[in-house]
């Protein structure tokens, strides 16, 4: 296998992606193996089902192997419900102005770095940005001079319980002896969002289908990110409680109608569901949706309002996640309901331009940016 393409595992709310791949030209990527498996997911921070996950794990693992002779080494994507993210300023004096090295830079993350504790793990870490002497703000210190140097980083730790699931999962697979995680909501706001909009504060809201997930980004890491278990599932099991027809009636309806569309009060919804046909208004369903939006939306709202840093209220969000596209119409509504401003995001990658790949390109990009600092180390 080409030595410069890396491993990824996605593991979203619905369904679990692994993919192996490696740059292309034009900020684009080259393909070499992808497989999805569904699985029962994971809600309130807890995987609904080990039996699930490991089977989903393993259907596309060995796949990829199959595919991928010699394959040692992975990179796993660690949804929000299991990190916990340590914001800490921290700031080094020198004896005289001096000229900063990567030393300095080291020394201060030493001192800003969380004490280890029994139920997290530091997997990953960043600084926003550092503050110099002069009272200057900068992404990379190294070589300008003051007598001081100020950071702010985050430091993303991971749920020990989760990483016990992981290497549980990953048992049957001994070849795989190098097993990486990255922080999935880090990935997505250093992938999608632009570093000018990052340096300006900016909010980005993965819209996933049994969780979700929304983050304040600044700089080169997050001032803030919050998981909720609601979904774009949970509207249709709304939908499906609320009208009484089975859950897969309900997806297959949460599909075809568009909430923009000018309200037609004898228009129907039609399905056949295991020889019965179902015939329901076409108004019901997407007034039980917007109910199922607008309780989206008031978690969005909570998330805002728990934020206690940069001034966010004028920033629009940026939205991703395979929850986006399901429902046409959704990203307007969400953008009534909550006065802001709504920018989707996605990969900008042919054939996967859409929401639902933004995690799986995110990981993909970050994995293949640290493979090769590895290689130049």
């Amino acid at each position: 296998m080409r030595s410069s393409y890396v491993a990824v595992l996605d593991i979203r709310s619905s369904d679990i992606t692994a993919v192996v791949g490696d740059r292309g030209v034009n900020s684009t990527f080259i393909i070499k193996s992808k497989y999805t498996a569904k699985y029962d997911g994971y809600a309130e921070g807890d995987l609904l089902d080990l039996d699930s996950f490991k089977n989903a794990v393993a259907n596309v693992i060995s796949r990829t192997l199959a595919s991928n002779k010699g394959l040692k080494s992975i990179y796993i994507g660690v949804p929000g419900e299991f990190l916990r993210l340590i914001n800490h300023d921290e700031i080094l004096s020198f004896e005289s102005v001096k000229r900063i090295t990567p030393q300095d830079e080291k020394e201060l993350r030493q001192m800003a770095t969380p004490v280890p504790d029994d139920r997290w793990v530091e997997i990953r870490h960043g600084c926003l940005y550092y503050v110099l002497s002069d009272k200057r703000k900068v992404i990379n210190p190294i070589g300008s001079t003051g007598d001081s140097l100020q950071g702010r980083f985050c430091f993303y730790m991971c749920s020990r319980a989760f990483i016990a699931c992981v290497q549980e999962a990953f048992k049957p697979f001994p070849q795989l002896t190098d097993i990486r995680l990255i922080p999935s909501v880090h990935a997505e706001a250093m992938y999608l969002i632009e570093p000018e909009k990052r340096d300006e504060v900016a909010v980005l809201f993965d819209l996933g289908y049994i969780s979700s997930s929304y983050s304040v980004i600044c700089g080169n890491g997050l001032l803030y990110t919050s998981s909720f278990s609601v979904g774009i599932g949970h509207i249709a099991f709304f939908v499906s409680e609320a009208l009484e027809i089975p859950f897969e009636v309900a997806s297959t309806f949460i599909t075809t109608v568009n909430l923009n569309a000018r309200e037609n009060y004898a228009s129907e919804e039609e399905c056949m569901y295991e020889g019965k046909l179902y015939q329901v208004s076409t108004t019901d369903i997407c007034d039980k949706i917007r109910d199922g939006l607008d309780f989206i939306c008031s978690s969005i709202n909570e998330c805002s309002d728990s934020f206690r840093g940069a001034n966010i209220s004028g920033k629009p969000i940026n939205i991703t996640g395979e929850g986006v596209k399901v429902i046409r119409g959704a990203a307007d509504h969400i953008a009534s309901r909550l006065e802001k401003g709504i920018e989707i995001v996605a990969p900008k990658v042919p054939y996967y331009d859409k929401p639902q790949y933004s995690s799986t390109f995110s990981l993909l990009n970050m994995a293949l940016d640290d493979a090769r600092a590895v290689k130049a180390k």
